[in-house]
């Protein structure tokens, strides 16, 4: 099992950067494959970028050119590179690990226009 923590989010202006990090525990964070999701109030949570544990990534259309995802297994943390954000990136994004199902508590995107 891996239990999950992120930050790195806040408040940004349309067309600006934040950079989340998913810090993990335990010593399976290598074995996980890893995906970012968000939740917009009043919508499901989906999901934006995963990576395998060999490093392939996947995004969701909405996010693809901008979001980067990338991770560091002797960090045991996951990454999320937001760039060019709108004002839709608004939501709030969690970490899961797909192999064993935790999530993180989430942390706030918003941005404004």
């Amino acid at each position: 099992q891996v239990q999950l923590v992120e930050s790195g989010g806040g408040l940004v202006q349309a067309g600006g950067s934040l950079r989340l990090s998913c810090a993990a525990s335990g010593s399976a964070f290598s074995r996980s494959a890893m995906g970012w999701y968000r939740q917009a109030p009043g919508k499901q949570r989906e999901l934006v970028a995963s990576i395998t544990t060999g490093g392939s990534t996947s995004y969701a259309d909405s996010v693809r050119g901008r979001f980067t995802i990338s991770r560091d297994n002797a960090k045991n943390t996951v990454f999320l590179q937001m760039n060019s954000l709108k004002p839709e990136d608004t939501a709030v994004y969690y970490c899961k690990s797909l192999l064993f199902g935790s999530w993180g508590q989430g942390t706030q995107v918003t941005v404004s226009s």
